[in-house]
């Protein structure tokens, strides 16, 4: 299936119109860029494309900047889960993090990164509920499966794969024929299995909820009105928890 051009934007620390051509220039270097546009005074970069946005943060970090995806998509098309262990031995908890953008009326496009966690095969499935209370034990079963039997084609909430190297890092970007909507609050599991019965103290079996995610120009704020801090120093903490 052909994946239309989508919109991302992205905070980059741009002091002049250098760092906007070493960005750019970094940027076409990737398959499926369109076009790049940057803001010195919003110290913003728009990205148009079909280019993963985990492969276009990297593309920038290459240059020596960083770079925080604040918006995809158009409003109420981009949603994002937080890839967590439930390992109770483990003090960062943080493994992986899912982009997802709706690029057409049942079209969504799924970014996929994991990182720290033993090398092999994960599967990655949308479960029935977003109850993570008990880790990958009270997600329910695989969203879409039973109806996906009785109509006799593959379920929606079955991904594929993600394979993990050496390293310990696995990246996949995928498209499905589902609509954001329709994911809203259900959780994610990306496991050595498929389905069955999971063991929450398995480090390498990752939850998360899936949460609705800014639009291109739904975020524009530049300090977190409850801890009054910038963006730059809020993405300081995520890392040193593990964020991606």
């Amino acid at each position: 299936m052909t994946i239309p051009p989508f919109e991302t934007t992205f905070a980059v620390p741009l002091t002049c119109e250098s760092c906007i051509k070493d960005v750019s220039t970094s940027l076409y270097k990737l398959d499926g860029i369109n076009k790049v546009t940057a803001s010195l005074k919003d110290q913003l970069v728009s990205v148009e494309g079909v280019a993963a946005p985990s492969a276009i943060v990297q593309a920038i970090q290459d240059t020596g900047r960083d770079a925080i995806l604040r918006g995809s998509g158009k409003s109420n098309s981009a949603a994002v889960c937080i890839l967590e262990s439930h390992a109770p031995h483990l003090e960062t908890k943080v493994r992986g993090l899912i982009r997802m953008v709706q690029v057409a009326s049942n079209l969504t496009i799924v970014d996929l990164t994991i990182r720290g966690v033993s090398p092999g095969t994960y599967y990655a499935t949308v479960r029935e509920t977003g109850d993570i209370s008990r880790g990958p034990e009270s997600t329910g079963g695989v969203w879409d499966a039973i109806q996906a039997k009785k109509e006799g084609r593959p379920s929606r909430g079955i991904w594929g794969t993600v394979e993990v190297g050496k390293g310990g890092i696995g990246t996949v970007f995928l498209d499905k024929p589902i609509q954001i909507w329709e994911m809203i609050g259900r959780s994610i599991v990306v496991s050595k299995q498929q389905d069955g019965q999971f063991n929450k103290n398995d480090e390498d079996t990752l939850v998360g909820v899936i949460a609705r995610s800014a639009g291109v120009w739904d975020n524009d704020k530049t300090v977190c009105s409850c801890s009054g801090q910038t963006v730059w120093q809020e993405r300081k903490e995520l890392v040193d928890k593990g964020m991606l």
